[in-house]
């Protein structure tokens, strides 16, 4: 193990670094499209932008331990085990609240998110006006709508290829 030690050390810096490049991504991609300041024009709460970009970096945060520690995923199974091997009275009424207050979680959590993906669409959705624009201005007049058609087969392979191959679990 001290052999490898310059090895691990580079792996984590090497993984540290392409999680800061694909985090900084994905808040450009917020930013571009101008996500939390159409939350704050909506709702007219421009005093709490502070809250707005916590839940934001909350809920990136949250979803990285979710789905890059495996062991996270499997907390309610430990917590049901300890739990029900305790034996102790009241163990089982314990077990239906938590798995109502999980159920309710779920729900609230589907809500948030459904409401998340749904308006970034809808921001790049209006993004895409974008390309009437840049083709006019580029003159670039023929072979549009054959170059959207190959963005979007090209969308479509990547996708069944990354299901095909099971997704971030393969095999």
């Amino acid at each position: 193990m001290i052999q490898n030690s310059g090895i691990w050390i580079f792996l984590a810096v090497y993984g540290v670094s392409a999680g800061l490049l694909v985090s900084a991504g994905v808040f450009t991609v917020l930013l571009a499209v101008g996500l939390t300041p159409r939350f704050v024009g909506a709702t007219h709460t421009a005093k709490k932008i502070f809250l707005y970009e916590g839940c934001i970096m909350s809920g990136a945060i949250i979803g990285t331990l979710f789905s890059a520690i495996p062991a996270m995923e499997h907390a309610g199974g430990w917590l049901r085990e300890r739990f029900a091997s305790g034996g102790a009275e009241g163990s089982s009424s314990f077990l239906a609240v938590m798995d109502a207050g999980g159920e309710i979680f779920l729900g609230i959590a589907g809500v948030f998110m459904g409401m998340f993906v749904g308006c970034l669409a809808l921001a790049i959705a209006e993004m895409l006006n974008s390309i009437p624009i840049f083709a006019r201005r580029a003159s670039y007049r023929h072979g549009l709508g054959i170059a959207v058609l190959a963005v979007a087969i090209g969308k479509l392979l990547g996708s069944l290829y990354y299901f095909w191959q099971g997704g971030i679990y393969p095999g």
